[in-house]
């Protein structure tokens, strides 16, 4: 009786090879091993297609296609970057390449194994075989992430590492990937770090990166980015990492150039070419935004890798350029969206700012305006999140920018900056939202000079002896503002001098009811919807699964929720 990691009687398998000849043969040796069901792909996007709507438990994939921009680099790159790859998937590369490099770059990517062109059927069965071993062998690990015990994951993953056990580098890989997604990147950049000790790996830096921006070290986060990248000026992922280090800075300018050798690295991504074109945008040249964001389009929009707010930005230079069809265009596009994703509450809000701008472009402006007016009657809202204030923004300031204004527009722009304007990327990212209309760029600035001076009147009551009143005077003004911010600073004096404040625990009560409802969590600014991290493993629960039409989320950190 076959084994269990022998018997392939119940597995399906994908051969994406643009080559029909090498293609049959991968086909017939799969089927000579039992494999029940066998799938072809000739290009790489046919397959991101099946990929994206299927699970296969083995992928077998060309690294070169001829006459197509992407290579199964591309495809691996963001099909993990999306999320399309459950842990049960056996990934291997076949290429006639048999450089160091490349054969290094596919290890990194963390693929279950690389095959080079010729191969004899049996080398092919042995790498199945084995990758499937080190599946099962880790499958308690992956039981308690589709589980979503994901305390448990990382407990299993960390004796694992400690005792040396099988496979015990790449449990060390899923364990700090588990521990970073729960909020707990300290312990994730002991364990890079400990990885790196012991072998060192450009994943494992890059980890150390990733944990020291969650902690908020980004100078640190950068040194190691810059060694790192100076170290292999062809790792992806790094210039990822750093793009995002760059824009929680606000240096918007870096984390442009950043961004634009990262698509330049792999062309075909769909997610890297989405930073570009945003970054393009937020950047001031709306003219090179207006291509690139197009181009994401035409790429990408039928894809579940394509972010719906590329779309909305798209509509906006079209309405700066006077491009109706154009913008009718954006317009229809949504509502394909939304009739593939009805219940969808981020694809509906956002095509209530193209609807906008599409009366905005007939002429419509009474219908417009009371778009807008229903828009701001959410600001107070717990849901009303960054992406939604710097739409709303950009919308205002097209309607002033035209004359036409709202009789409470002033107050609604202040709202938004006072809650929304707590550091420089988010101040500058709303600024350039309101570049229409400079005006409201400048009132961006403005409220964050308030809200800075709030928090420091309350730093100074603290240290000069009165945590309490510190704590009030930041509640107060985190009521008033709903600024994420002040209210984030009151729980820390609080954590810090709890002994020392009066009413301390009705004080903690009043807010964790704030940071529930208003907390950091809802206004982290990012370009669009991040999905994975990137670096990171994909660490899917069974919610996520292909197929799955229910599933909108993944085990995201909780910072890009």
């Amino acid at each position: 009786m076959a084994t269990l990691e022998d018997d392939f009687s119940a597995c399906s398998a994908l051969v994406v090879d643009g080559n029909p000849t090498s293609r049959s043969i991968l086909v017939s040796q799969l089927r000579d091993f039992g494999v029940g069901t066998v799938v072809q792909a000739a290009r790489a996007t046919d397959a991101r297609r099946q990929l994206e709507f299927r699970a296969f438990d083995f992928v077998l994939c060309e690294l070169h296609f001829a006459n197509e921009a992407s290579s199964g680099q591309d495809l691996l790159d963001d099909l993990r970057r999306n999320q399309l790859l459950p842990f049960s998937t056996i990934f291997i590369m076949i290429t006639g390449e048999a450089t160091y490099a490349k054969v290094a770059e596919a290890a990194e990517s963390a693929l279950d194994g690389y095959l080079l062109k010729p191969h004899k059927a049996a080398h092919l069965g042995e790498r199945l075989r084995q990758a499937r071993i080190r599946k099962l062998s880790l499958q308690g690990i992956f039981s308690a992430i589709e589980k979503e015990d994901f305390e448990g994951a990382a407990r299993l993953c960390m004796e694992r590492f400690e005792t040396k056990g099988k496979f015990w580098l790449y449990a060390a890989r899923v364990g700090a990937e588990l521990l970073l997604r729960v909020g707990r990147p300290g312990e994730a950049q002991k364990l890079y770090q400990a990885v790196v000790a012991s072998k060192t790996l450009p994943w494992a830096k890059l980890g150390v990166a990733r944990a020291q921006l969650d902690a908020g070290q980004i100078t640190q986060a950068t040194s190691t980015l810059e060694n790192l990248i100076s170290a292999d000026p062809n790792f992806g992922d790094a210039y990822d990492v750093m793009g995002r280090a760059q824009f929680e800075l606000g240096r918007f300018d870096k984390a442009l150039e950043t961004y634009k050798m990262a698509s330049t690295l792999t062309p075909a991504s769909i997610s890297r070419l989405q930073n570009l074109a945003m970054m393009t945008y937020y950047a001031g040249d709306h003219v090179e935004a207006e291509k690139l964001l197009d181009k994401t389009a035409r790429m990408g929009l039928e894809s579940k890798m394509f972010d719906c707010q590329s779309l909305v930005l798209l509509a906006f230079t079209r309405l700066e350029n006077g491009d109706r069809k154009g913008l009718q265009r954006c317009h229809d596009d949504f509502n394909r969206l939304i009739e593939k994703n009805p219940d969808n509450a981020r694809i509906l809000r956002l095509a209530d700012i193209v609807i906008a701008l599409n009366l905005i472009q007939q002429h419509q402006f009474a219908q417009s305006l009371d778009a807008v007016r229903a828009m701001a009657k959410t600001i107070s809202n717990s849901e009303f999140d960054f992406e939604s204030a710097s739409n709303v923004v950009a919308l205002m300031s097209q309607l002033a920018h035209k004359a036409i204004q709202l009789d409470e527009v002033d107050s609604v722009v202040d709202t938004i900056g006072l809650r929304f304007c707590s550091n420089r990327s988010q101040t500058e990212l709303l600024a350039a939202s309101a570049v229409a209309h400079p005006p409201y760029a400048e009132r961006m600035k403005a409220c964050q000079t308030k809200v800075l001076e709030m928090a420091e009147t309350a730093m100074s009551l603290s240290m000069s002896g009165n945590p309490t009143a510190a704590v009030k005077n930041l509640i107060l003004h985190g009521k008033e503002t709903l600024n994420a911010r002040l209210i984030d600073n009151a729980h820390q004096v609080l954590l810090k001098h709890g002994a020392k404040i009066a009413n301390a625990e009705f004080l903690n009560a009043e807010l964790q009811e704030l940071r529930a409802k208003y907390g950091l969590h809802h206004v982290k600014a990012s370009l669009g919807e991040q999905k994975r991290q990137a670096g990171g493993l994909v660490l899917r629960t069974g919610a996520n699964a292909p197929g799955n039409k229910s599933a909108d989320r993944s085990m995201a950190p909780p910072s890009q929720v």
